[in-house]
């Protein structure tokens, strides 16, 4: 059994399975949740519940943390009852969170007050890639750090990238966005234009996805659009907060970038709707309303 105790803070749709993995890793795991229901099957399973993150800390050499947003990840780790208040020296938090770099290199020098270091490791893979352990781990944070962990990421990810100093993990993933925002319109634009023009979505999804145009959000989210299959692997909200800190990051270095800012908008539009809680696909239905679509 490996001798790294662990903690894992945030049971969602992402945080469950990627603490699952650890635990079927042999990983001794203390785990919390503010809906405490949410960890009653990995306690089952011999997990280790606390009654705050706090409490996590005292348990754990690393506590990993999987949150929504940069003001969770503030709370969880240094607010009342957070990491900070139960932390041992030498410890490592690793935030998998996608949040802001600066908050990031903020946590990071008041861990450092206690002799602890930080990582930040974003993920991308939506919930199959956390449920299969195939995720992409992108991490920013000490060199050194990063090796003592590295097990761990093995536990839930195949694509695991040391990206530079704290920030550079987020810096990285908020490219990632960008990147699937762009991906993401460009499906949308093609499956309601193949509407419009009375061809079968279906039939161009399967002649496309092998060739040059071919990518994960057609072939995964292109057949859901299809079948009007809404569920969330990855929520418009929690998109619509990644791109939040893209426009951020993006005022504060004076890049111009076009994509990113229209999804964010068209993007409002689904939220209005009450979208926000569906996957991201749910995006389709925004362009074939404007495109008279039924």
């Amino acid at each position: 059994m490996p001798n790294l105790s662990v903690g894992f803070i945030g049971m969602g749709i992402m945080g469950r399975p990627m603490a699952e993995n650890i635990l079927d890793g042999g990983y001794p795991l203390t785990i919390y949740n503010r809906t405490i229901s949410k960890t009653k099957e990995l306690v089952s399973k011999g997990a280790k519940i606390a009654n705050s993150p706090a409490e996590v800390a005292s348990l754990s050499e690393i506590i990993i943390t999987m949150v929504s947003d940069s003001p969770d990840v503030v709370e969880v780790i240094s607010g009342k009852d957070g990491v900070v208040d139960g932390i041992r020296a030498n410890s490592i938090v690793i935030d998998m969170s996608t949040i802001s770099p600066e908050v990031e290199r903020e946590l990071d020098r008041l861990l450092h007050d206690r002799k602890c270091t930080l990582i930040d490791a974003p993920v991308s893979g939506g919930d199959v890639g956390a449920q299969n352990a195939t995720l992409s781990i992108m991490a920013g944070g000490e060199r050194e750090s990063f090796e003592r962990v590295l097990p761990l990421f093995k536990m839930m990810g195949n694509s695991i990238t040391y990206c530079g100093s704290v920030g550079c993990g987020q810096l990285t993933k908020l490219c990632n966005q960008i990147l699937v925002a762009a991906n993401l319109i460009g499906v949308v634009e093609s499956l309601v234009f193949a509407k419009k023009n009375h061809l079968d979505p279906s039939v161009m999804i399967e002649a496309v996805k092998g060739g040059a145009a071919g990518s994960w959000q057609l072939s995964n989210l292109g057949p859901k659009m299809v079948a009007r299959d809404f569920e969330p692997g990855f929520m418009v909200d929690l998109l619509q907060k990644d791109l939040r800190l893209i426009l951020e990051a993006v005022s504060l270095s004076e890049t111009s970038i076009l994509t990113a800012p229209l999804v964010h908008k068209l993007l409002r539009s689904a939220q209005a709707h009450g979208d926000g809680q569906e996957g991201t696909q749910a995006l389709v239905k925004v362009l074939e309303n404007l495109s008279g679509l039924k």
